[in-house]
């Protein structure tokens, strides 16, 4: 753990851009370093996430992240959760601003993904020190960090009372483009969204409306190409379609550390591919 006061070169120019809003230090766990900080996207949106949220979701938030953009968000469950989990499944890089104390892991049932971020060159972010529980008054004052970070913010799904339209009110508020997903008329998460689009924030289809503001670069990633993790995943899933397994058994087949296939494994999971029962994996 450590921390970075407004007065350090190491504190991110953008937060610091918004003057009397950013907070005075940044205490954090993971990698810092001015890369992570140099292309940030927000991306937020409603707790209770519909499947098309999640397909929207893996669909462009994949592609961002996959083209270099750190993915910043609030670590909550929802939206947010998907977010942090769909940059590190295409190799990106996340910050999660936590609502809470930096020695506390909030929500608790998502310590998995916590350890991932970290284990993942990510970072994770908070300006209370120690065990600072979580209220209600800190989650708009976290959400003009996860703002304050990011060049732009991506809204995906949110309510008429969502604590994501205080994102993109304060992103607006910082001159910060706010971009948004159109969603169904009939759906409840579509009514903030709806307002957003009447108060001027772009409605989007792709990533590449976004990647625009960065520069216009794609993914790295050859179309079709499948990276090394791929290839093993692919091997994992056709072990498992035949039958169950347990983890030493998988790492004695491929070859591999059980430690490595635990990281690959817990990915995997995260992401919804396989699920855990006692000592042995299914595919879902």
């Amino acid at each position: 753990m450590g921390f970075h006061t407004i007065q350090e070169n190491e504190y991110p120019k953008l937060l610091k851009e918004i003057g009397k809003d950013a907070p005075k230090q940044l205490y954090y766990k993971g990698v810092w370093d001015e890369a992570i900080f140099q292309n940030c996207l927000a991306v937020v949106g409603s707790r209770h996430m519909t499947i098309y949220g999640k397909q929207v979701v893996e669909r462009i938030v994949s592609e961002v992240a996959a083209a270099g953009v750190t993915i910043v968000s609030g670590f909550m469950y929802g939206v947010d959760a998907e977010a942090h989990k769909t940059a590190l499944s295409v190799g990106g890089r996340t910050i999660a601003v936590m609502p809470c104390g930096i020695d506390l892991i909030h929500p608790e049932h998502q310590q998995d993904l916590y350890m991932e971020i970290l284990k993942n060159k990510g970072l994770v972010v908070s300006e209370y020190e120690g065990s600072t529980q979580p209220a209600l008054w800190i989650y708009p004052r976290r959400n003009r960090i996860v703002a304050g970070l990011s060049r732009a913010a991506l809204i995906i799904e949110a309510g008429e009372k969502s604590g994501s339209l205080i994102t993109a009110n304060l992103a607006k508020k910082f001159k910060r483009k706010v971009f948004v997903v159109p969603g169904p008329i009939t759906s409840e998460n579509s009514k903030g969204i709806m307002q957003l689009i009447k108060e001027g924030a772009e409605a989007i289809n792709s990533a590449d409306d976004i990647l625009s503001i960065f520069g216009g670069r794609t993914s790295p990633k050859i179309k079709g190409e499948v990276r090394p993790r791929d290839i093993v995943e692919i091997k994992i899933i056709d072990q498992l379609r035949r039958e169950a397994l347990s983890i030493d058994i998988m790492s004695r087949n491929l070859g591999m550390p059980v430690a490595k296939m635990g990281t690959i494994l817990s990915m995997m999971q995260l992401r919804g591919q396989i699920k855990q029962e006692g000592n042995k994996y299914y595919v879902n």
